[in-house]
């Protein structure tokens, strides 16, 4: 390898590491991405629990199916929430 590779080789690796610096993302940014995800996955949990309870409620006697059922359907709706977030801001 002579100067001249050697010189663009080490030019090229600094770019990317200044790049890389730049990129970063700040505190502030990297929290309101973890609330967002936390949001994105608790309120369909709270809003199922919510609707179910209510639902069971109307019912006669004791019942707890509609709960139980919409409080995991919205665990499954948080979680497709969250996957598709990542992946858009992937």
């Amino acid at each position: 390898m002579n100067n001249e590779q050697l010189r663009k080789s080490v030019e090229r690796q600094v770019k990317r590491m200044q790049r890389a610096k730049q990129d970063r993302p700040t505190l502030l940014a990297q929290s309101i991405f973890l609330g967002t995800l936390s949001l994105l996955f608790i309120l369909p949990i709270i809003v199922g629990a919510y609707l179910g309870n209510w639902l069971d409620d109307m019912a006669q006697g004791y019942s707890v199916h509609w709960t139980i059922g919409l409080l995991i359907l919205g665990m499954i709706v948080g979680m497709v929430n969250v996957y598709l977030y990542v992946r858009k801001h992937d």
